[in-house]
């Protein structure tokens, strides 16, 4: 995995099961050049995460590849994402993304947001 703009930064990485979903929401949208990632503001924790097809490179952006699937990453959410494993589960009839990110320290009740251990200290 090489990330442009790399600063000593881990990784983004997909699981093979979001690799492929990743690649079939790809496949249905040529324009796309890969997953953007990254947080905003939400729930009672105060971090959800973002996940959407990525339409440009923004400035500031940190670019993961991850089975050939470019991963576009924000400035400001890179510390909060930094080294996250994206995955995909399939439960009966739910679907859903799922993150294993190194850096949460917690998560509200409905599984909706989280916090880091930074912002527990602040």
């Amino acid at each position: 995995m090489v990330a442009s703009g790399y600063n000593g930064w881990m990784a983004i990485q997909l699981a093979p099961a979001a690799l492929e979903r990743v690649r079939s929401y790809l496949a249905a949208d040529p324009s796309a050049l890969g997953l953007r990632f990254g947080v905003r503001r939400t729930g009672c924790s105060g971090w959800g995460y973002l996940a959407e097809l990525a339409r440009d490179q923004r400035e500031g952006d940190t670019v993961f590849e991850s089975g050939g699937v470019r991963i576009y990453v924000d400035a400001d959410s890179l510390a909060l994402v930094d080294g996250t494993t994206i995955d995909f589960l399939k439960a009966g009839l739910n679907e859903q993304f799922t993150f294993a990110n190194p850096n949460v320290a917690g998560e509200c009740g409905c599984g909706e947001s989280f916090t880091t251990d930074a912002e527990r200290a602040a």
